[in-house]
């Protein structure tokens, strides 16, 4: 039994995805940083269609801070990856940012050191003004004005996927959620709320275009609304609470005009705006329902939340290999990753 290295005082988790032209340069910038107590790196390559592996894996091979590749069975998500290279992380501290050098790499230092001197449980970025294109902007403004009302986000917090988090909360988000869609921002808030604010510099894509399509958005703000609140389930319950006293009233003011009037009561095209109202709101919240209890049935029935293909980092051999004997983190099924001293 060989013992195991000690622990840096920072681990940097880089999802991967179409990151074959950009991720060289990032791990190379981050490997050029002086970090107080060493420096980890975690590329988690989420099978991508490019060659984002074989440069993983020749990163994972040159000297310098060392580099772990987690290669992913298939496509499973940013915050799935995420979710990966997180459990396999063992920094004090652990960073989370994208391959595509919008964010500097030289700002990874202010935000650790930013978090350490402030014994910060997370430390969230938020930009003077944002590389994105104006519908993503929009967007962004309307899942943070969401996540303030179902996830107890503190007041004027910005979610940036560019965030720092210390060992005791990433220890409880990977040890705590096992289901498939998981919200790393919702996971960090249910630990706690000891959280702290930087600006940071954002930078134009250096190439290509966003890995996020609307559809991708779109499941990503579902997984914030439906995994970490019960409020949707409270607001169908008072949508059907204001349409039923609507429909009374109405029911009182058909009797009164059947009363007081020698005609029949009127309104053929009002009662079918009315019956096709009723219909809409009701098939949205049996579709709701079904959402929730869809991704029950996903969790009860063990879909993964990532599957670790196989394991890559330097050794001094050179680069060597491994596949985890527990790979999955499924509902039900703890996720362990051997120690680099376990033979």
């Amino acid at each position: 039994m060989v013992d195991a290295l000690p622990s840096p005082a920072l681990s940097v988790v880089v999802p991967v995805y179409n990151g074959a032209n950009t991720v060289g340069e990032l791990v190379n910038a981050l490997r050029g940083l002086d970090i107080e107590g060493g420096l980890e790196i975690v590329l988690v390559v989420d099978c991508p269609p490019d060659d984002s592996l074989a440069v993983c894996k020749q990163l994972a091979a040159e000297p310098g801070a060392p580099v772990t590749v987690l290669s992913l069975s298939r496509n499973f998500g940013e915050h799935n990856a995420v979710m990966a290279g997180l459990a396999r992380a063992k920094g004090a501290y652990a960073i989370t940012m994208d391959d595509d050098l919008q964010n500097p790499p030289s700002e990874v230092k202010r935000l650790f050191e930013h978090a350490r001197d402030g014994n910060y449980d997370a430390v969230y970025t938020y930009y003077a003004e944002k590389q994105h294109a104006a519908w993503r902007n929009l967007g962004s403004r309307f899942t943070n004005w969401c996540a303030d009302r179902l996830i107890d986000k503190p007041p004027g917090l910005y979610l940036s996927s560019f965030r720092c988090i210390s060992a005791f909360v990433r220890e409880r988000i990977t040890a705590s959620y096992e289901g498939p869609y998981p919200y790393v921002d919702g996971l960090v808030f249910q630990v706690t709320q000891n959280v702290g604010r930087l600006q940071v510099e954002h930078l134009p894509r250096v190439e290509g275009r966003s890995n996020y399509t609307l559809r991708r958005l779109i499941r990503l703000w579902l997984s914030m609304f439906l995994n970490f609140s019960v409020m949707p389930l409270r607001l169908a319950t008072l949508f059907g609470l204001a349409f039923g006293a609507l429909g009374a009233l109405a029911a009182v003011i058909v009797v009164v005009e059947a009363i007081v009037s020698d005609k029949p009561p009127q309104g053929w095209a009002s009662l079918m705006v009315a019956v096709l109202v009723l219909a809409g709101v009701q098939l949205v919240v049996v579709g709701l329902i079904g959402e929730y209890l869809g991704r029950m049935f996903l969790a009860v029935n063990r879909k993964p939340q990532y599957l670790v293909r196989e394991v890559f980092h330097r050794a001094p051999g050179g680069l060597e290999s491994e596949r985890p004997k527990v790979d999955t983190r499924a509902a039900g099924q703890p996720h362990r990753e051997p120690s680099r001293g376990e033979s």
